[in-house]
């Protein structure tokens, strides 16, 4: 019986009929920048004589019955999927200033499961109460969500190998459909003397054990991973892996945990598993890369071509120093090469939301993306040089190996849609679904407002920069304690530049401040400090303009941190660490903008429940002002 199949090549797709898999040669025409007329069925033709990217001479026809096979902790039945597991709302909270709250990792939450990742590494429990929470509140909410075609994504706590850890990953994640318990201990003999502090029987010992012990919870996806396994002795690896095994493991995790290995050795690293590992037979082999050398993605894809079937990765590849090997890239790169150069792997992300999800992330946590950021980057998908630009032109094929529609991406808009100081409230929704976000009820109402009073004042209609922008700060902000009412400024070379500033907070009321600093945002952010009277570091400070123009709208981000903020256990390391936070703002003025980042920032240091509780306790009510 023929079967419902997918020509795929890059992003190209078209639907056509055949009974077996197979790859065929392109006709010749298909290379030609102007396409003769062609006569077949027409999605066939439509999608044919689209200019879309071809990066091979040939491309293969895939059944599109190929489903996300069904989850099983130990084993996958499609020996080509690859299983993604994100650790962005983990890891990835880890770089400087990252700090979400329980809402901001919900949403995140939500959004990497439309995005489809197979595991959400939701957080480490016993890093503080707060965390805990957060991760109990996305096992309850998005791993219970069980879509149409049966998807929901396994919830992963992170814990060390001891019993504490496990106890309190288990409390987090257990409320989920599918939940895991990810366990880890160092491997390497310079964590294992200077670190630990123990030998390597005792090593050993510790994490058979707690692997068994997380067993005995009731838990049946447990994941171990020897920490610093690329610095491991290989012969030590192969022994503690299959001791972990026998106790109950079902994924192995083999973290290049400092980005010390190169990719051919990494390859070799997941080929040795395999091959000398008791047991590996019966687990899923895994790969979590760091970027320290720049090479995380390059590694994991290594890891990958040999044999690794789950891929540890986050959104933007941010995480501890440089950072991890990153979801898009490592997605794109399987999307475009994997078929020919991969020996047919794939995986089940929905590459459509990864823009979005980006986006998002960025705006949540401040780490800001690089413009030269493949693939998700500002100039990813630019041309500049009059070479690429006389290329894509004439074939788009020239210079983009794949296509931005592929990613989420959109610029154009083929409606014809201008947004100016004239548009309504359809055309702006309209306008932020071709852009992949759907608003509706009190978000679209924020977005709307903002969108018309900036609309007044721009000469030129709104760019998708500014909406984005606007988006940024109206939706992708903390809940508030405080909110920004009026803001008045006196600067100049002639006396001192001060600052008035008039806040509400949660209940309504209002409080007025007046102060003077070294300009006008200085000013500002003291007359805020006086208000809200919790002593605050600006710890950084940037400012950007969103597009170009003397009325461009500006974007800021601060970093904040507080002596009496919530303080968290380092994974690593199980110190205490202080806590930093990041706001972000946007406004056609400079200040307005600075300032609705540092209250952004504030809000969401309050955000955590240690500092709300006490809230009342630090408002000052000298300067608060009656409200009719």
């Amino acid at each position: 019986m023929a079967c419902a199949c997918m020509v795929s090549c890059a992003s190209a797709t078209v639907d056509v009929s055949c009974s077996s898999e197979q790859s065929i040669q392109p006709p010749a025409w298909l290379h030609a920048p102007s396409l003769p007329r062609f006569n077949g069925p027409l999605k066939l033709r439509q999608s044919l004589l689209s200019p879309r990217p071809w990066v091979s001479s040939r491309f293969s026809i895939r059944c599109s019955s190929q489903k996300r096979p069904q989850y099983v902790p130990n084993t996958i039945d499609d020996p080509n999927y690859v299983r993604i597991f994100d650790t962005t709302l983990r890891d990835g909270e880890q770089s400087p200033g990252a700090t979400l709250t329980s809402k901001e990792k919900l949403d995140i939450a939500r959004q990497l499961a439309k995005l489809g990742v197979d595991i959400i590494e939701a957080g480490f429990p016993i890093a503080s109460p707060d965390d805990l929470e957060a991760v109990k509140l996305i096992a309850k909410e998005v791993g219970n969500d069980v879509s149409d075609d049966g998807y929901v994504p396994v919830i992963c706590g992170l814990a060390r190998c001891n019993k504490a850890d496990i106890d309190a990953a288990w409390e987090g994640v257990k409320h989920a459909l599918r939940p895991r318990i990810h366990t880890f201990i160092a491997t390497s003999d310079i964590h294992m003397q200077y670190k630990l502090r123990k030998s390597p029987d005792e090593v050993v010992k510790i994490a058979s054990d707690m692997v068994s012990y997380a067993r005995s919870l009731g838990c049946e996806d447990i994941e171990f991973s020897p920490e610093d396994a690329g610095r491991s002795n290989p012969e030590f690896l192969y022994r503690i892996l299959e001791e972990v095994i026998k106790a109950g493991a079902t994924t192995l995790n083999i973290p290049d945990t400092v980005g010390y290995t190169l990719p051919l050795e990494f390859g070799q690293l997941i080929a040795n598993i395999k091959a000398n590992t008791k047991g590996a037979d019966n687990v899923i082999i895994s790969t979590h890369c760091q970027n320290d050398l720049g090479l995380a993605t390059a590694n994991t894809l290594s890891g990958a071509a040999n044999g690794a079937r789950q891929l540890e990765v986050t959104i933007n590849g941010i995480g501890e120093r440089a950072g991890n090997a990153s979801l898009e890239e490592v997605v794109m790169a399987i999307k475009c090469r994997g078929q020919e150069q991969m020996n047919g792997l794939r995986t089940g992300i929905q590459t459509k939301h990864i823009a979005v999800t980006s986006k998002m992330v960025t705006d949540y946590t401040g780490m800001v993306v690089q413009p030269h950021k493949a693939i998700v980057g500002a100039n990813a998908f630019a041309h500049e040089s009059g070479i690429h630009q006389d290329g894509m032109l004439k074939f788009k094929g020239t210079y983009e190996i794949l296509s931005p529609d592929d990613v989420g991406l959109s610029r154009t808009d083929e409606s014809g849609i201008v947004l100016g100081k004239h548009s309504g409230r359809h055309a702006l929704k309209t306008r932020l679904q071709q852009l992949g976000y759907e608003l509706d009820g009190n978000e679209l109402d924020a977005v709307f407002q903002r969108f018309k009073a900036v609309a007044e004042k721009k000469k030129v209609k709104l760019l998708d920069e500014d909406l984005e922008a606007l988006l940024l700060d109206k939706v992708f902000q903390p809940s508030s304690v405080w909110a920004l009412k009026d803001l008045q400024v006196v600067c100049g070379s002639l006396g001192l530049p001060t600052a008035t500033v008039k806040l509400a907070d949660v209940d309504g009321a209002e409080y007025i401040a007046c102060s003077i600093g070294t300009g006008p945002v200085d000013a500002a952010l003291k007359a805020v400090d006086s208000i809200i009277k919790i002593p605050v570091t600006l710890l950084e400070y940037s400012l950007s303009a969103v597009t170009e123009g003397i009325d461009a709208i500006a974007t800021t981000r601060v970093v904040i941190r507080s002596e009496i903020a919530h303080t968290s256990m380092h994974a690593q390391t199980g110190k205490p660490v202080l806590r930093t936070f990041s706001g972000t703002g946007a406004s056609m003025d400079v200040v307005v903008s600075s300032v609705r980042a540092y209250i952004s920032a504030i809000n969401k240091m309050l955000g955590f429940k240690d500092i709300q509780k006490d809230k009342t306790s630090v408002i000052s009510t000298e300067h608060k002002v009656s409200v009719q």
